[in-house]
């Protein structure tokens, strides 16, 4: 690992901007329909769980990244086979994200515009970012978060005097009972985006004060989940929940719908720059977590070699991963939850946790013997 250091502040900031990067891309939770709100305040609650497991196993080895502690708690072998497939996860979830903002692009503005183009433009900026350092991606995390937070209060300023705001739309509330809303949340939203603050135990031993890594990760998901939860709420009154659930990009949709003194209209601009910020910081960790894997798995002294390697390679799935736009969701919403969300998010860190309380709780005895 690089030797770089981040404050407390700059780490929530990275939580924030990564938690909703691509969240209020797509319709999340659009499978509870009006209830989507309930399902993501649920798997809030999931995933605040889920990040205390990743917290326990950071106390137990602070210095080291996620690959590191993997072959100290199973040995040598298995830990370097566990530590490759989460680089083949961080990969493909870097390649998922690119592929969700490349359509977002060409569907929208760039129609003429072949999906490779823009993809690789966003690509070769983060592997600028990355090359140049962890403690430069969360510089530009901090510059960038207050203009995020502007936009975002323009925006619902807006909506809110355009008059597009219909609460009736979010009634009957829990229509169908819990059931859908549950799993709504057991099957989307604990994983996404919850569940992928797992690529954070690749970053954690960068925080210069250890002693604020809980809450300060608990923090921004909390807060982070908040902002997702109101942009569902603003969705679905704005649009019903026929067109929200039907709707590629929901608040692209909403957005559109803005006209106010018969001059402020086609406020796309908005969404698309808060979008590139929020797609650039989600790619850009997840890329990060797998060249600084990849190094510490094969022993690399310098993982910024590896970047443009394995940037090439996360270019080639984005484009490969799916034929069009209606396969990559459909396999984003029912393979990829179940064959990799679970597992790497979820089943192998609670199998690792307590693996490695019998360890060091052996060990913390014989230190008292």
């Amino acid at each position: 690992m690089e030797s770089a250091k981040i404050k407390a502040y700059q780490l929530f900031v990275l939580v924030v901007l990564f938690e909703m990067g691509s969240a209020i891309l797509v319709g999340l939770g659009s499978q509870a329909k009006q209830d989507a709100w309930i399902a993501i305040i649920l798997g809030l609650g999931f995933g605040l769980g889920v990040f205390l497991i990743y917290y326990q196993l950071y106390k137990y080895y602070q210095d080291l990244p996620l690959t590191s502690y993997i072959q100290k708690i199973t040995g040598k072998w298995i830990g370097r086979m566990i530590g490759i497939g989460y680089i083949i996860y961080f990969l493909y979830c870097a390649s998922r994200v690119l592929r969700d903002f490349g359509e977002l692009l060409t569907s929208t503005i760039y129609t003429t515009t072949p999906l490779i183009v823009i993809n690789c433009l966003m690509i070769f900026t983060i592997i600028y970012g990355v090359h140049k350092g962890f403690e430069v991606i969360a510089r530009v995390g901090e510059l960038f978060f207050l203009i995020v937070y502007m936009m975002a209060l323009v925006g619902f300023g807006l909506i809110m005097f355009s008059g597009l705001i219909h609460l009736e739309n979010l009634r009957p509330i829990l229509e169908n009972g819990l059931k859908p809303v549950i799993k709504t949340a057991l099957t989307e939203t604990v994983n996404f985006p919850f569940g992928e603050m797992v690529v954070f135990t690749m970053v954690l031993p960068y925080l210069n004060d250890a002693k604020k890594a809980k809450w300060v990760c608990l923090g921004g998901m909390v807060l982070s989940g908040i902002n997702i939860t109101i942009t569902a709420v603003i969705n679905v009154s704005a649009l019903g929940a026929d067109l929200f659930t039907r709707a590629n990009f929901p608040l692209l949709s909403t957005i559109s719908k803005i006209q106010l003194a018969d001059f402020i209209e086609r406020l796309d601009v908005l969404f698309m720059l808060y979008l590139m910020i929020g797609g650039f910081f989600k790619i850009s960790l997840f890329f990060y977590a797998a060249v600084v894997g990849t190094a510490d798995i094969f022993g690399f002294k310098n993982h910024r070699k590896l970047s443009f390697p394995i940037g090439a390679l996360v270019l080639f799935t984005s484009i490969t991963i799916a034929s069009n736009y209606a396969e990559h969701i459909k396999e984003g919403l029912k393979i990829v939850p179940i064959f990799l969300h679970w597992p790497f998010q979820i089943l192998i860190p609670a199998l690792l946790l307590m693996i490695a309380f019998f360890r060091n709780r052996g060990k913390g005895k014989n230190k008292q013997a």
